[in-house]
């Protein structure tokens, strides 16, 4: 698609401060800046977001229904973890800077810093990414129908899901308590080992993947501080 600009007229935009435009702020140390065609004008299908996460802090697990997402680290370090949806299998990409892991569009995605003031720079071949949220999803979704279609206990689904009233971005959100969080997550999660050759237990990755860093998860890496 070719967006149709009036290159003459005397509000055709060709620089943009993205500090000014501020998509999500949890804190001074994580939010989440803003590029698209909505910012300037003269973008056709290229927009990004400007990522800055502490340790352990989650952009939370979402997917863009209309684009691919390539995120590069440009400071610190991350983990990006997918859901391959033809394998049926949760793949986590460590990356530092000058790395990248790519996210085909509308494929299930979350990131985790491991340490503090992580960078990164998520571009898309969007005008502008749309995002659904898991937040969103776990919100808006009646607690009955949640509880009926995967039988569960629908008072025990309200307690649960109470807390999550409003989209989340980058979580865990400022007013959780992790002693109160019950699961693997609470309190100071543990991290799993890192191979520094890639383990063989039918894991199938990207065609044409290395390992970043010579680390490869095949099971849910956690940071291991808290929040």
């Amino acid at each position: 698609m070719t967006l149709y600009m009036d290159y003459q007229s005397p509000s055709v935009q060709f620089s943009f401060d993205v500090n000014n435009s501020t998509l999500f702020r949890k804190d001074a140390r994580n939010y989440i800046n803003v590029l698209s065609n909505k910012q300037l004008n003269t973008l056709e299908n290229t927009s990004l977001l400007d990522i800055f996460l502490s340790t352990g802090n989650v952009v939370e697990p979402h997917y863009h229904q209309n684009a691919a997402e390539l995120v590069y680290c440009i400071s610190g370090a991350a983990i990006v973890s997918i859901i391959n949806p033809f394998t049926n299998e949760l793949l986590h990409f460590p990356i530092t800077p000058g790395q990248v892991a790519n996210v085909p569009q509308g494929w299930w995605h979350y990131e985790i810093a491991s340490v503090d003031n992580t960078h990164l720079l998520a571009i898309f071949d969007a005008p502008v990414p749309e995002v659904i949220l898991g937040s969103d999803i776990l919100r808006l979704t009646p607690a009955n129908v949640l509880a009926h279609t995967y039988c569960l206990n629908e008072a025990a689904v309200k307690q649960t899901l109470a807390p999550i009233n409003d989209s989340v971005f980058i979580g865990p959100p400022r007013d959780c308590n992790p002693s109160q969080v019950h699961g693997s997550m609470a309190g100071k999660p543990q991290p799993y080992p890192a191979y520094t050759q890639q383990p063989n237990h039918g894991q199938h990755n990207p065609i044409g993947y290395q390992l970043p860093a010579q680390q490869y998860y095949y099971t849910q890496p956690y940071p291991s501080q808290t929040y």
